[in-house]
């Protein structure tokens, strides 16, 4: 959705064809030595994945097409189109297609991509049987494009404008990030995102390791830039420094902008310091090149911007309702006045910004008018190209056939698997206002069912909160949609808005495998306050009749596993017990990423119960599934959940480093950066000396302030527990304090083991003091809490306790 007219649309609903590689930017290049020399090294070493980015207009693809100028060896290019086509790694196969005359021996995993590249059926092996698991699915294609590369190299595959690609082509990038291609160097370009925003790209490439991605920013060319390409464009061998000032002032040092600016200097001629007349900005550098064309050929090049950055002559005929030759020639008089150029393909917009500045020179009315024309005409190609045509409408203004397209185009997303892309054109069908109610409501149910969380979620999540307000959504919808938001918000780390929601959720939950598998969250105890464990224990009961109800083997083990983790938790030997009959069922092991997830959850109340060694081996396990499936989701919680147990088994040795490289990487996962910071502070407490001491309180503070904000309790207790450890000896009133802070917020969720170390505090601080019987009553609770219970670590610690307090 580009409400500025930004774009490029490509014809047709399905995989396009082969397409010639086009390289945009400035003819000059200057200003960029730096940069140019870190990608040559980087792309000598192969493999290796590099992001550029930098805003539009400031010369990536220039940039990469110097690079790939020298380079050695073939090359594979693709391009993202800004409309978002149902179609999975769309940028992908069309840079395969470029290399197919070159591929050697393929693995038979690469049939997978058959049924998506029927015109390569000779090469390719053939396809598959289908697999149940949608998840497994989408990883054994992911795993048969890595072959295809792996075939084609060694080789450097660019990928332009990745900003706009679609969720399966970010998925494919992050599993690549960790799982690299020999030979293969990568190099993508994107626009950075504006402040507070994020695109799915930068959101993949987050979730992978730090060191796994190299990251190369792209700025506005300084002075010295700036002079260098007036001397060149305007053949001066020493520009005055005045223009060299103007035109950093001007243009912000934007190498696309300066360029227009330049060019049109040289050909106007004269002396441009003289010339108060000279336009320094781009939109009259255009007006200025449009002023000598007809109004004819006006009308088409506006027709033009309408439909795209590479416009289709025989579209824009039937828009327009002229000849086709009329059309190109009109087009050859805008290539003339040097508004398009000659790409290989076709007269293309020489960047998007110009194509933008021309888009918006036409009249409203007649912008809307020429998205209509557009859209009348791309309704008779098969298939139809639904997202193009919910583009156009949209910018036509007419709601009901944005309507219709957008959800033909969630639909056609769906069932192919990319269900993030489904839920972009849903929720761009939320901002409709005159929706009609049992139309909304379709829609939401629909939005529900889509996987929000591969959206970018700061832009969802006020979207589905704005939706939960509007009283007439019906129980339905409410149901679905608050179990998403709840989820998203979950995700996003405010752990106790996330649980409310999903609390709000649950009675609109009508159908039991909905149901389920919501109640099975709300049985989780070790992520919110403000729940007692036996609020938990009811949820999964009710979760139980619900699985029971639905008959759905998904909700049944969604259950099972939430009851095992929730029984760690207590200290119930019976965990280990249903955790031993899951890990031996085809139920659990015919859903490798569902096995992952539950064992890296049971590996974390492994280690809160003290159970290190099934802790160590469930997180072995866990990690080789994670591995094995691709499932870059889950990587940061791979190395959280070993570094926690590290910090358990006392393993501390460069442990600061590595929780420090964590909570870098978890920056953008704020779901596990708050437990990775308390860690962290945990570890640097309890290594601080001299003046380490005053960081790691801080430190302690502020991850007790965060947790406290959201609500989410396993942190909060964790690190208030250090913190009274580390004030004990100073300020022991104060480490009292926290120290029976965090007993009361144990206390309140009624799982006495999660307090051994704050009891502790208390014990030492009353021997301290003289007056050991002042901890007695904590020390009682501590010894009836956890009575019976298979919680190690915590009778480890009421032994110590008891020989400092008898009781």
């Amino acid at each position: 959705m580009i409400d500025s007219g930004e774009g490029k649309t490509r014809g047709g609903g399905g995989p396009s064809p082969a397409r010639p590689a086009r390289l945009r930017g400035p003819v000059e290049f200057v200003g960029r030595t730096a940069e140019l020399a870190q990608l040559r090294r980087l792309l000598e070493a192969p493999p290796c994945l590099v992001l550029l980015e930098g805003e539009p207009g400031i010369g990536k693809s220039r940039l990469v097409a110097e690079l790939l100028a020298n380079l050695p060896g073939r090359h594979l290019i693709g391009e993202c189109d800004d409309v978002p086509e149902p179609f999975p790694l769309g940028v992908l196969l069309d840079a395969v297609r470029t290399g197919t005359d070159r591929l050697g021996p393929l693995s038979p995993v690469a049939g997978a991509l058959a049924p998506l590249l029927p015109e390569l059926a000779d090469v390719l092996p053939a396809a598959p049987p289908p697999l149940a698991d949608p998840a497994a699915e989408r990883h054994r294609l992911l795993r048969a494009v890595a072959a295809v590369l792996a075939a084609l190299s060694p080789t450097t595959l660019l990928l332009e404008d990745l900003h706009w690609a679609d969720p399966a082509t970010c998925e494919f990038l992050a599993y690549l990030s960790t799982h690299p291609v020999d030979g293969l160097a990568v190099v993508l370009t994107a626009r950075t995102p504006a402040p507070g925003g994020s695109t799915p790209i930068h959101d993949a490439l987050a979730r992978t390791s730090p060191w796994a991605v190299t990251r190369v920013p792209l700025g506005p060319l300084d002075a010295e830039g700036v002079r260098q390409l007036a001397a060149r464009t305007l053949r001066l061998d020493d520009p005055p420094p005045q223009l060299t000032d103007a035109l950093l002032d001007r243009t912000a040092g934007i190498p696309f902008v300066v360029e227009e600016v330049l060019r049109t200097l040289a050909e106007r001629g004269g002396d441009p310091l003289a010339d108060d007349s000279v336009p320094f900005v781009l939109r009259d550098v255009l007006l200025w090149r449009l002023r000598p064309l007809d109004e004819a050929t006006r009308e088409v090049l506006g027709a033009a911007a309408v439909l795209g950055l590479a416009p289709d002559q025989r579209v824009l005929a039937a828009v327009l309702g002229t000849e086709r030759t009329a059309v190109g020639a009109a087009l050859t008089s805008a290539h003339q006045a040097g508004l398009l150029h000659d790409a290989g393909d076709g007269l293309r917009f020489r960047h998007d910004l110009a194509r933008q500045v021309v888009y918006h020179l036409v009249p409203r009315e007649t912008r809307e008018w020429l998205h209509l024309r557009v859209a009348r005409v791309l309704e008779q190609e098969l298939p139809r190209p639904v997202a193009q045509l919910a583009h156009h409408y949209r910018l036509a203004g007419s709601g009901a056939d944005f309507i219709r397209n957008a959800e033909a185009a969630a639909d056609l997303a769906t069932e192919r698997g990319d269900d993030a892309t489904a839920a972009g054109f849903l929720l761009q069908t939320m901002d409709i206002a005159e929706l009609p109610r049992p139309v909304r409501a379709r829609l939401a149910g629909k939005l529900g069912r889509s996987a929000i969380d591969g959206l970018s979620q700061a832009a969802a999540i006020p979207v589905l909160e704005r939706l939960l307000a509007d009283r007439r959504l019906p129980p339905g919808a409410r149901g679905e949609l608050g179990l998403v938001l709840g989820r998203m918000l979950r995700q996003q780390g405010e752990a106790l808005r996330g649980y409310a929601e999903i609390e709000r959720a649950v009675p609109y939950l009508r159908a039991p495998r909905r149901r389920a598998p919501a109640l099975a969250v709300l049985a989780a105890p070790d992520t919110v306050v403000g729940r007692h464990v036996d609020d938990h224990l009811a949820r999964c009961a009710e979760a139980e009749v619900a699985a029971a109800a639905s008959r759905d083997p998904a909700a049944h083990l969604a259950v099972r596993i939430a009851r095992a983790s929730l029984l760690l938790e207590l200290g119930d030997r019976t965990a280990w017990t249903i955790i031993a009959e899951l890990r031996a069922s085809a139920e659990l092991s015919d859903r490798p990423r569902e096995h992952a997830r539950a064992c890296l959850n049971w590996a974390q109340g492994a280690v809160h119960a003290g159970h290190l060694d099934q802790a160590a081996a469930l997180l072995t396990t866990g990690r080789e599934l994670v591995e094995e499936t691709g499932y870059e989701r889950l990587a940061t919680l791979v190395e959280a959940t070993e570094l926690s147990l590290d910090r358990a088994a006392g393993r501390l040795d460069g442990l600061t480093e590595r929780l420090t490289r964590l909570v870098a990487a978890a920056e953008r996962m704020p779901v596990t950066l708050l437990d990775a910071r308390s860690e962290l502070a945990t570890v640097l407490a309890r290594t601080a000396v001299g003046d380490q001491v005053g960081p790691a309180e801080r430190a302690l503070r502020e991850v007790v302030a965060d947790a406290r904000r959201v609500g989410a309790i396993w942190p909060l207790v964790q690190a208030l527990s250090a913190l009274a450890r580390l004030t004990l000896v100073a300020r022991p009133d104060e480490a009292v304090r926290h120290a029976t802070d965090a007993l009361s917020l144990v206390r309140g969720k009624g799982i006495l083991a999660w307090a051994a170390d704050a009891v502790l505090v208390l014990a030492e601080a009353a021997v301290a003091a003289g007056d050991p019987a002042r901890a007695e009553a904590a020390v009682h609770e501590l010894a009836a809490g956890i009575e019976g219970r298979d919680a190690p670590l915590a009778l480890a610690v009421l032994r110590r306790c008891r020989e400092l307090v008898p009781v």
